[in-house]
């Protein structure tokens, strides 16, 4: 729905990825882990933000054939 909740979970992502990145090359299985959860919710939260866009994009067709 807002560009700045899209911009904060793409954030989210790369962070996650670089945190995976980095578990990887240091060994730290546990940064790793930390970095694909990261994705992960970034990625749901992308979900709802297409699901928001959807419903208001639905409501703003029906309001336009009321009307």
């Amino acid at each position: 729905m807002g560009i700045d909740d899209r911009i904060q979970n793409k954030s989210e992502d790369l962070g996650g990825r670089a945190k995976e990145a980095a578990g990887a090359v240091t060994g730290d299985e546990s940064l790793k882990a930390e970095g694909r959860s990261d994705q992960t919710k970034a990625g749901f939260k992308e979900k709802v933000e297409d699901v928001k866009d959807a419903a208001k994009e639905g409501l703003d067709n029906l309001k336009r054939k009321i009307d």
